[in-house]
């Protein structure tokens, strides 16, 4: 089997399939045991997917930093979901753990003008604190300019 025949679909949902369940994000080797490839296989879907913006591989190697909304590395957005944590990148991010599972958790941050400690709630689709305001430096579309500084 050649490294362009791995199925990306089946090898991006694993990726979130178990990013979910376990908190942290599977291993190539993990994929292919699960799947029945090759790591290289699997390594070589990883770069694909990366290279389609769909996750981010960590500098200069095959493991998963991102796979969007998570993040693999701890950040400044602890998420609390289904009695796991994660961490979101951003708080965007964030957010979009808590929709993806299921629509209802807490995020712990901190402000990054003052430092305060801050925590929002989502539950039943509602947000709050109503007061806090989230502002995003960087325009969406310049995102994936350097993704992991955005």
């Amino acid at each position: 089997m050649s490294d362009k025949s791995a199925p990306d679909n089946d090898v991006r949902f694993l990726i979130y399939q178990r990013f979910a369940a376990e908190g942290r994000p599977p291993m190539a080797i993990e994929i292919a045991t699960a799947m029945g490839l090759s790591p290289l296989e699997v390594e070589a879907s990883f770069r694909r997917l990366a290279d389609g913006h769909v996750i981010v591989l960590a500098p200069g190697t095959h493991q998963i930093w991102m796979a969007n909304p998570f993040s693999a590395l701890p950040s400044p957005f602890a998420v609390r979901a289904r009695n796991r944590d994660y961490f979101g990148s951003c708080i965007w991010d964030a957010l979009g753990v808590i929709a993806m599972l299921g629509g209802e958790g807490e995020v712990a941050t901190r402000c990054p003008d003052c430092g305060a400690e801050m925590s929002l709630s989502v539950t039943a689709g509602d947000v709050g604190p109503e007061d806090y305001v989230v502002h995003y430096a960087i325009p969406a579309a310049r995102w994936w300019d350097d993704i992991g500084d955005t």
